[in-house]
């Protein structure tokens, strides 16, 4: 699954320190999302984008080489 939150988080000139505080994670845990190493549980999924202001299909987009219509 591919994400927004490396593009979000810049806009908003967060550090990935910053982010995790505010979702109560680890910095890890940011890093390991933003580069695709791991998809956040659905809990933890509507907590970002409840923190972004943002629906939660806007920041978790389905990868291209997995979308239905390939």
């Amino acid at each position: 699954m591919r994400n927004r939150l490396r593009e979000l988080r810049a806009a908003r000139r967060w550090s990935q320190t910053d982010l995790a505080d505010r979702l109560d994670v680890s910095r890890q845990t940011i890093y390991a999302i933003e580069t695709g190493r791991y998809d956040p549980s659905l809990p933890l999924a509507f907590k970002i984008a409840a923190v972004f202001g943002e629906p939660i299909e806007d920041l978790f987009l389905p990868d291209e080489t997995t979308d239905a219509a390939s």
